[in-house]
């Protein structure tokens, strides 16, 4: 993978995080809000589910900008934006809602690409593979 890739590999990821990490801390800045449109929307266990969003948003979306385990993260946060995507923007009858839901349906294609190519050569999961290499020769 040459300089140019690596690079764009690596800020794709950060794009992509952004997102979930500043979603993230919003909902650390406001669980009883969060919860209770959780419950809003009829899910069961309303504080554990904000538990594994926290987990996955904060969590997940800094082991997406490191590229540590790309790929099986890549893999949670796609069905995690694909399942929030039609958890919360379920009226189609209103533009606003079906664009959001359009943009979480683009976000997991997004990640479905970086689970199929990882996460590029400037990650952890690179330095890791590297070093098994070398451990190897």
């Amino acid at each position: 993978m040459n300089t140019s890739t690596s690079s764009a590999a690596t800020l794709g990821r950060i794009l992509m995080s952004s997102l979930f990490l500043m979603s993230g801390v919003g909902k650390l800045a406001d669980p009883v809000g969060t919860q209770a449109y959780i419950a809003s929307k009829a899910l069961p266990w309303p504080e554990a589910a904000y538990v594994i969003a926290v987990v996955i948003e904060l969590g997940f979306g800094t082991a997406l900008v490191l590229g540590y385990r790309t790929r099986i993260v890549a893999a949670v946060m796609a069905i995690f934006t694909l399942a929030t995507g039609l958890t919360f923007h379920d009226n189609f009858a209103d533009p606003k809602q079906l664009i959001s839901l359009m943009k979480n349906i683009a976000i997991t294609g997004g990640f479905l690409q970086v689970m199929v190519w990882g996460a590029g050569s400037l990650s952890i999961d690179a330095f890791i593979a590297e070093n098994r290499r070398r451990a190897r020769a």
